[in-house]
């Protein structure tokens, strides 16, 4: 079983959210699966040694890995999507990236203008076969998926939206982004006002979605677990607003810090 502090590597269960949508991450990291007729897209691939325990969890569901046909990403950090280049060569797939975060995917190097440049170890790096830009469908057979970019944390973010249908009821997946305010230590947010502008679209964006389901490439950032052992499981229509609205608060709070650091110096 897992717990709301798990680590990101810590193996938990498959299962199914809605229709053809799965979750095949861990315990501590999301890891999406959408099935189709023609081939499956895959959203994140955990860090480096969690691409084994991704494809663990799709074989555990009866899926192939070499069916999975496109991989995507959230945002461009080594915990998310250290292990597509593991999933790429097991299933053959083709990623598609953000245009910011395509040439991060290619090197495993985190890019200048990330908040959080230079805190990590470089990742494996994968093939980028196409780039996708804000409000762009990915389509593979019958499925589509909505990319919008989320910049914030970090500059290549994107989030997800797509719908699924069981029994003739379809409900609207969100997978957001991480969005949370995380940086070295150095980097202060207000010092950019052209990247906290997109900072705050970003999240004007996301209150206006369609969104039954919201899913989050951290689960324990939209209470996940909490949320499937309740009678609706995750069936929330105002999961995505509550999201946004603790996510503002916290960039908020983490801006007016910086600006009342400021002022002491």
């Amino acid at each position: 079983m897992c717990g709301e502090n798990d680590s990101w590597d810590k193996p938990g269960p498959p299962f199914q959210v809605f229709g053809n949508t799965y979750y095949v991450g861990t315990c501590g990291i999301a890891s999406i699966l959408i099935t189709g007729d023609q081939g499956h897209v895959l959203i994140d691939g955990g860090t480096e040694r969690g691409g084994e325990l991704v494809e663990a969890n799709i074989t555990a569901l009866g899926f192939d890995i070499n069916d999975v046909a496109i991989l995507l990403h959230s945002h461009e950090h080594y915990d998310h999507v250290g292990g597509l280049a593991y999933l790429q060569a097991r299933s053959g797939g083709r990623v598609i990236a953000s245009v910011r975060a395509a040439p991060v995917l290619r090197s495993g190097i985190v890019a200048d203008d990330d908040p959080q440049a230079r805190m990590h170890e470089p990742f494996p790096g994968v093939v980028v076969a196409a780039t996708v830009s804000d409000g762009e469908p990915v389509k593979l057979g019958a499925l589509t998926l909505t990319a919008i970019e989320t910049p914030g944390h970090s500059p290549g973010a994107l989030s997800w939206t797509w719908a699924s249908c069981e029994s003739e009821q379809c409900r609207y997946i969100a997978y957001l982004d991480s969005l949370s305010p995380v940086s070295r230590n150095n980097y202060r947010f207000s010092d950019d006002p052209d990247y906290l502008a997109a900072y705050r679209a970003s999240l004007t964006t996301l209150v206006d979605i369609r969104c039954d389901v919201v899913l989050t490439p951290h689960p324990v950032a939209s209470d996940m677990h909490r949320r499937l052992s309740e009678p609706t499981g995750l069936l929330d229509q105002a999961g995505c607003r509550n999201y946004v609205d603790r996510i503002e608060r916290r960039l908020e709070r983490r801006v007016s810090e910086e600006r009342e650091s400021a002022l002491t110096r």
